[in-house]
């Protein structure tokens, strides 16, 4: 796998220097929070600088650029990338500049992480997810509209839905997912449309739900989970975090450090 890049250096340049990618621009189609950003960089100075490769090619930062064209400002601070970036390299820097933002929507997120794997064919989700230094998990939920059908990523753009509700609806086959759909937009939560998809999964009948699992596993041992109104998608998740911060401790703590790791997470 392609390794990230140095570390930039950071230095300031005049807006002209700058080569814009009109896609990025046309985001940030809010003139009045365009100016009060604008003002408020000239009052209080650029809180965050932009990225660009070595020969003006804009990587982030567009509504910085923006903003500081709108209110007069002749120069930014930016981060400065060696001009021999690959597509891919500027694409992850991009995407992990902007994947933890806030305010980026979930249609935004998908196609950040959607165009990464187009332009990365020998990638799996963990190859992503590596890079983006984000969950597995978390990457199979942000590229799940690429499996629901067109009206669905169509109501995500329009931000009808969110990237949860298409996770849901992704988990059935194309023809039945203008159903849970239609379910989600006539108000229902994301739980009754898991729930509802669920249903569809098992054949129309309601799966079995409890409110503890008792797992038998080798050597004698066994594990217990104890929540209100347990599925096999609830175990499976819970199982998988358990795991996961297990894995994670066992570089560092003993087994009595873990439980009360864990105890203080559930807890919190």
């Amino acid at each position: 796998m392609q390794g990230l890049t140095p570390k930039p250096i950071t230095e300031h340049r005049p807006l002209e220097w700058f080569k814009t990618d009109e896609r990025e621009l046309a985001r940030h189609d809010d003139a009045e929070v365009v100016r009060r950003q604008g003002e408020d960089m000239k009052a209080n100075g650029q809180l965050q600088a932009v990225g660009a490769t070595e020969d003006g090619r804009l990587i982030f930062g567009h509504g910085r650029w923006l903003s500081a064209k709108t209110v007069g400002i002749k120069t930014l601070e930016v981060k400065l990338y060696p001009a021999s970036l690959s597509d891919t390299q500027f694409k992850l820097i991009r995407a992990a500049e902007n994947l933890h933002r806030k305010d980026l929507t979930g249609h935004r997120k998908w196609l950040l992480c959607a165009d990464l794997m187009c332009g990365n064919p020998a990638w799996q989700m963990k190859d992503l997810a590596e890079h983006l230094h984000f969950d597995p998990s978390m990457v199979t939920r942000l590229l799940s509209p690429s499996k629901c059908i067109p009206a669905v990523q169509e109501a995500l753009a329009a931000g009808k839905i969110g990237i949860s509700d298409c996770y849901a609806i992704s988990k059935l086959p194309p023809d039945e997912q203008g159903a849970l759909l239609g379910l989600k937009l006539s108000g229902a939560s994301r739980d009754t449309v898991e729930q509802a998809g669920r249903k569809t999964r098992n054949g129309g009948k309601e799966a079995v739900r409890l409110s503890r699992v008792k797992i038998a596993m080798p050597q004698g041992a066994s594990v217990v989970i104890s929540r209100k109104d347990l599925g096999m998608c609830e175990v499976v998740e819970l199982l998988t975090e358990t795991l996961k911060e297990a894995k994670r401790a066992a570089e560092q703590f003993d087994v009595k450090t873990l439980q009360a790791m864990m105890r203080d997470k559930a807890r919190g």
